[in-house]
């Protein structure tokens, strides 16, 4: 039976993970904070499913979890680590406290950390096993308004290329998702920090806005679901746009990153009256 653990697992991509690989007849080990969101999916799936409520910041913690979930696996191995669970900070950089823009970092790339140095032995004992994790569209070119959170999402697309190579010689696969606009938690409940804009609008009104078409469309989460679960079947991929068009941020910003930080300043409304 092929294995999975996912962390932030309780909701959003992380859940819809969950059912997805799950549906797929795999064992899931699901880890999130909250633990009422674990026991509802633990009612939903019932068999084939461990959890744990687990601060993914805690290295100890997510160690011991990972042990007690691979400690059942055939072999002692894991076929798939995903790295999901994030949060987000909003509002200009210096409206954002500074604690809150390391709790940015402790669980968007930190906890990245964690995930691979308490996954590694477990991969390497599970042939063709891969280890995703979940970056983002702004991972693609820094994006205003959310500077740290796109720091961190850059940062685990970078460390999903050197890993790619430096697993190679264990036979892990790395890879990872850069979802765009997707209907979750963090697109409706991300403290607003700078009190314009963006912060006056409710969850109801940031769906409704939300554009219908293009590459910052809103998916639904079982979109990312799906792009790990073709991850897992896809070997030579490293990054997995969701939706594809997010890979043209890329493609441009490798001709000049000049143009798309151009184009990003005129979608900002009044940046001129902004500066000071």
């Amino acid at each position: 039976m092929k294995t999975i653990f996912i962390t932030g697992a309780g909701s959003g991509m992380g859940r819809e993970g969950a059912r997805l690989f799950h549906g797929k007849g795999w064992r899931v080990g699901a880890v999130d904070r909250n633990e009422a969101s674990l026991e509802s999916l633990r009612t939903e799936l019932g068999v084939r499913l461990w959890t744990q409520a687990v601060d993914v910041t805690d290295k100890v913690a997510l160690d011991a979890a990972l042990a007690d979930f691979c400690a059942d696996n055939l072999g002692g191995g894991l076929d798939m680590m995903w790295n999901n669970a994030g949060i987000g900070q909003g509002g200009w950089f210096e409206d954002v406290p500074y604690e809150d823009a390391m709790r940015v970092v402790d669980v968007n790339f930190k906890a990245v950390l964690n995930g691979a140095y308490a996954a590694l032995p477990y991969l390497k004992k599970s042939p063709g096993s891969l280890m995703f994790s979940t970056s983002s569209s702004s991972g693609t070119y820094g994006m205003p308004r959310i500077a740290v959170y796109s720091a961190t999402k850059h940062a685990v697309k970078g460390l999903t290329e050197a890993l790619s190579v430096e697993w190679d010689r264990h036979g892990v696969r790395v890879a990872d998702v850069l979802p765009g606009l997707i209907d979750t938690a963090i697109l409706t409940s991300t403290p607003q920090h700078s009190a314009d804009g963006v912060a006056k609008l409710t969850a109801e009104q940031l769906r409704a806005t939300a554009p219908k078409k293009g590459m910052f469309r809103l998916m639904p989460a079982s979109s990312v679901a799906e792009a790990a679960w073709q991850a897992y079947l896809h070997p030579k991929r490293l990054h997995w746009y969701v939706p594809k068009s997010i890979r043209w941020i890329d493609r441009l910003k490798g001709i000049s990153p000049e143009f798309v930080r151009s184009r990003i300043l005129k979608s900002i409304p009044n940046i001129d009256a902004k500066r000071q």
